[in-house]
């Protein structure tokens, strides 16, 4: 077996618990750039206010896409029966 085929505990995803909380704190942010956007669009004068005013229409989507997104972290694990069963055809190759 070779090393390339051990699964490395370096290369697997966040816990569940930290993907939730990255998560949480993507959406948390956007959502609060919204609230400074709506804000704004009062005290602003001319065509700022169509700016901020876009920014709070936009964000809450791109705040639920960030939130929904999953955590792409991390490698497929390795199938240690694949890389066994080409080491062995190796093996054979070479006799």
């Amino acid at each position: 077996m070779t090393h390339d085929a051990v699964q490395s505990a370096t290369s697997l995803p966040a816990s569940p618990q930290e993907d939730r909380k990255r998560r949480m704190r993507a959406y948390s942010t956007a959502m609060s750039v919204r609230m400074v956007c709506l804000v704004l669009v009062f005290f602003v004068p001319g065509w700022w206010k169509l700016v901020f005013g876009i920014g709070a229409v936009v964000l809450p989507y791109i705040a639920v896409v960030l939130a929904n997104a999953g955590s792409t972290l991390g490698t497929k694990p390795v199938n240690p029966g694949a890389a066994q069963q080409q080491l062995a055809l190796e093996q054979h190759r070479e006799e």
